[in-house]
This record gives C-alpha cells, structure tokens and sequence, in this order.
C-alpha cells in the first residue's frame, strides 16, 4: 500500500525501516501515519511554553523557515562573517563523513532541509528525521521526495530508537529550544552505534557577562537556552564520546565527536 503525502505517492518501505529501529518496550505497537509522518506523540506536545519554542509549532512558520527565519536567525546568530546555510550543510556532512549504506538521524528536523542533504549522500542507506512539531513534518514531507527518508514525530528527550541505532546523529538549530537538553544529549549519545559520529549546532554564549547570569533572562523572553563554552563539548566527553571539536561563530557553535568504535 502506498503512503501518501502532500506531495504525492512515497513508498513506505523508508517508514517500515525506520519502525524497525523502534525499542518496542516504548513503542510497541505500529504508530499511525499523518501527513506523510509517523506520529509517537498523539495529543501530547513536549515543545515548551516560551515563544520562541511556540513559534516552532505554529502554521505560519513552516512556510518561510528554510528561506526566510532559518538563514536570517543563523545570520543573527553568527553575524556576517560566519557561515551560510551552504556552509552549515558543509560543516555537517564533513563532522558526520556520511558513507553509502549508513544510517542517520536527524533530530529536530525542522522542515527537512539537512534531512535531504543527508538523504542524496546515504545512498541506500536511512535518514530518520524527527521533530515535534507537527506542521514543521507536514511541511518536511511536501518538500521531500527521496525514498530512503522517514519522517517521524517524537519527542528529542526521549527517542523511540533501540541503543546504537544510527551511524551518524545530527541537531542543528536546535538544542537551545529544546526543554531538557541535557536529556536529549543523553539520548543522542544512546542511539549512535559504535564509532558513530555526532554534529550539534547550538548557542554560544560570549562575553564579560557569566552564562549563569544571561541564561535565565534569555530562557524567560525567548525560550533560548544559551549554553557555555565548554558546555556541550563537556557533555559529550562525559558521556564517553571522543575526538571532540568545537568551532565557535558569533554567538554560535558547531560541535562534532564520534562514539568510540567496537574493540
């Protein structure tokens, strides 16, 4: 039986690879498909009450993200001389070093822009892009075309996935809006499998003023977390992944680490 979205027909064999990865003592029995996603949170919304985070949910948005907010938010971010939305799919792809054959998740997907980068070079392999925001994934799947990509909406704190699912795990934009970040650090490092690499894009904060003093005035008017420099990157090495880097552009950073492989 086909799946079908807005966009026309999409094979399902891409949503049945992505339901195998499923730990079934969370997810145990087949979630329902809308709009061409597969739906793990039913009524419930993890997105925050701030209004950056409500932003993230609304109607409007979805329609001007890619080509409008996305690259004037990241232009704000990172002021004039950091990268542009090309250069941020280049950082991307060089921290993850996708193969043919992989499988990738892509968490907090947005409209799936990074998701069909990853999608032309993962081949016959899987991209698993999940958010949740329901009109962020309605609005994905219109603008995705390839077969070997699911689109699933479920909450980053608490990824439907079994341990070691996934070569190479991607959040760009998206840790500071994020409730529980740390949890969702958590359960990225989880899901990547041995000698899997990770790619985070986040804030930065900078400047004479200590994060712990900007933070909560930030968190109350935007919803943005900011986190310190050596905050995620601390993260990551506590939760045992290695060859850690870090590039820090305005009030942004791009940080990349691999989970160390079998012995």
């Amino acid at each position: 039986m086909m799946q079908c979205g807005m966009s026309g027909a999409r094979l399902p064999a891409a949503n049945d690879r992505a339901i195998e990865l499923f730990d079934r003592a969370r997810h145990p029995t087949r979630p329902p498909v809308h709009d061409g996603y597969l739906d793990l949170l039913g009524e419930a919304d993890p997105t925050g009450a701030h209004p950056g985070q409500r932003l993230m949910v609304s109607r409007g948005l979805p329609l001007i993200y890619e080509r409008v907010w996305r690259p004037l938010g990241g232009r704000l971010l990172m002021g004039a001389m950091g990268p542009g939305m090309r250069g941020e799919h280049r950082i991307a792809l060089r921290m993850l070093a996708l193969s043919q054959n992989d499988r990738v998740l892509d968490v907090a997907c947005g409209t799936g822009s990074f998701t069909r980068s990853f999608a032309r070079v993962a081949g016959d392999g899987l991209v698993v892009a999940v958010d949740a925001s329901r009109t962020m994934l309605a609005r994905a799947v219109q603008e995705t075309y390839a077969d070997n990509v699911a689109y699933v909406l479920a909450d980053a704190c608490a990824l439907p996935f079994r341990d070691g699912s996934f070569d190479a795990v991607c959040c760009f934009a998206a840790l500071y809006l994020i409730e529980r970040p740390m949890r969702a650090v958590d359960e990225i490092a989880r899901v990547l499998a041995p000698s899997g690499r990770v790619a985070l894009l986040s804030s930065c904060s900078r400047g004479p003023v200590p994060t712990a003093l900007t933070r909560p005035l930030v968190k109350s008017l935007s919803g943005v977390r900011m986190f310190g420099r050596d905050e995620l990157t601390g993260a990551l090495r506590a939760r045992g992944l290695v060859e850690i880097e870090q590039r820090v552009s305005g009030l942004a950073q791009f940080v990349g680490a691999r989970k160390p492989g079998r012995p």
